[in-house]
């Protein structure tokens, strides 16, 4: 029998970090996961002020960073991340929003595959690719031609989430999601960095399912900007990882939604409602219920506001213990990204417990 999953320690992969900014030259933060982990993928924001998020990878020069909640090109800060270590990172004293002293932060971190990148021919468009197959997360980069154009992202298995955004623009964060529609998912668009819900774009990404596959993606020339481009490709990994939907259902205590694994994060976004890319994970709150939210969308500081977005993360996936609209809105369609704290079984049967 084949095991359950593959991924027994889901911390050598992904981890969320929290650290209090002291204002020095050289701040390094210590992950505190089962593993060491470098990040590669790191999107860090200010818990107890309203600033944007920085968004680092080191398929590009760290002093470059983006930003979730708005659409600025590609910023050159020199120092403000100054290394991806092997167990966490160094930030500089450079700007309040990542290490102002006595601030608090969290910041949530991927694995790809060390900065070591590799030519990809497998598209229309050459790219450049560092891909962890294990962990089914891939950082790809390319010149963008302002034309339809496939792009190989070197998963070896088709991706469920993808994040893409112009570095050398103002253009939109776009983002592709399997469950923006039941059928043709291609037809329509996400924006990271507002809280619209999903757009009709006919053609976005394809014209069938399967152009977004085990080797590539599509691009319509209205998202392959004519600029250098940049995608966070994801792909689910039993007990490690999951992107689904569910429906709402409005009832304060109820919705329970399978994963697999124990959340050690989670994203959601209602798609048929102006609502926020809502965030929580499991160190920020260590205990039931989760309820310290940040918002991809919005500079907003962490709010603990109450009902917003309640949640148990329990051994196989979450409950929800809100009917707010933007999370739980009766009838409507939200999505999710997920990553695990454990698997709900290990590759030798063990189960995991609740918390």
């Amino acid at each position: 029998m084949a095991a359950y999953t593959n991924i027994d320690d889901p911390s050598a992969y992904f981890q969320t970090t929290l650290y209090t900014g002291n204002g020095s030259a050289n701040h390094a933060i210590t992950n505190s996961g089962n593993s060491d982990l470098q990040p590669d993928f790191a999107i860090q924001k200010r818990r107890n002020g309203a600033y944007s998020s920085r968004v680092w990878d080191s398929n590009r020069t760290l002093s470059n960073y983006l930003t979730t909640n708005a659409v600025d090109a590609n910023a050159n800060f020199t120092g403000y991340l100054k290394t991806f270590d092997t167990n966490g990172f160094t930030v500089n004293a450079g700007d309040q929003s990542v290490n102002n002293n006595g601030s608090t932060y969290v910041a949530w971190l991927w694995k790809a595959n060390g900065g070591t990148t590799s030519s990809n021919t497998s598209g229309t468009i050459t790219t450049t690719v560092q891909a962890n197959t294990d962990a089914g997360f891939s950082i790809v980069t390319w010149a963008g031609s302002g034309a339809n154009a496939t792009m190989g992202h070197g998963l070896g298995a088709t991706p469920q989430v993808i994040i893409s955004k112009a570095l050398g623009t103002t253009n939109d964060w776009n983002v592709y999601h399997r469950n923006l529609d039941p059928t043709a998912p291609y037809n329509y668009l996400l924006n990271l960095h507002n809280t619209n819900g999903r757009s009709a774009a006919t053609g976005s990404w394809g014209t069938s399912l399967s152009d977004v596959n085990s080797s590539t993606f599509y691009m319509k020339y209205w998202i392959n900007y004519n600029t250098n481009m940049i995608a966070y490709c994801f792909a689910e990994k039993q007990g490690y990882s999951k992107f689904g939907q569910y429906a709402g259902t409005g009832v304060a205590a109820g919705k329970f939604v399978y994963t697999g694994f124990k959340p050690a994060f989670l994203m959601v976004k209602n798609l048929d409602i102006t609502s926020n890319w809502v965030v929580v994970d499991h160190k920020r709150d260590p205990f039931n219920m989760v309820e310290k939210y940040l918002l991809w969308s919005n500079a907003a500081a962490e709010s603990t506001a109450s009902d917003v977005f309640d949640v148990d993360f329990v051994s196989n996936g979450f409950k929800l213990r809100t009917n707010y609209s933007e999370v739980n809105g009766t009838g409507q369609s939200i999505v999710y990204m997920a990553f695990a704290e454990n698997p709900f079984v290990t590759s030798t049967g063990i189960p995991t417990t609740a918390r």
